[in-house]
């Protein structure tokens, strides 16, 4: 069975979209294929690479990338998965042949505040509620593919 592709969206494709895309890559890429963008084209936040080599992903090389070019493009996704705020999410473009549309709203780490260790430390919040829905999605649509 070929995988399905699926599409995470933030506001620059430096944070939680990253996340989002490498997490399920690593915990579902039997089955899913997942890439990151953003609304507007930025570079990957610093503490976003940290945290994720913490648990042994590595995203030092990844580039950004505008949703606005992939849509363009023509690429096809069953799942699009907006990780920003409801009012930022609805700047997304409506991609033809989506399955699935899901909305998780996760706090901007480029927006933490406080010393070095303060962010790191809300940054990694952020990555361990990613990680849980990442996990609840794996359960909920690998058992169905398995089916």
């Amino acid at each position: 069975m070929p995988k399905q592709k699926v599409l995470f969206i933030c506001v620059y494709n430096s944070a939680r979209s990253q996340m989002g895309a490498a997490l399920l890559n690593k915990t579902c890429g039997e089955f899913f294929e997942a890439q990151g963008a953003g609304l507007e084209s930025g570079t990957i936040n610093p503490l976003v690479i940290d945290v994720l080599q913490e648990i042994g992903i590595d995203i030092s090389k990844n580039g950004t990338q505008r949703v606005f070019d992939i849509w363009k493009s023509g690429q096809m996704f069953q799942f699009v998965i907006t990780v920003c705020s409801e009012a930022e999410a609805e700047s997304c473009p409506i991609f033809p042949s989506v399955t699935t549309r899901l909305h998780w709203p996760f706090d901007d780490p480029s927006k933490f505040t406080g010393t070095h260790e303060e962010r790191l430390a809300q940054t990694r919040r952020v990555r361990d509620q990613i990680r849980a829905k990442i996990d609840s999605f794996c359960c909920e649509h690998c058992f169905e593919q398995k089916i």
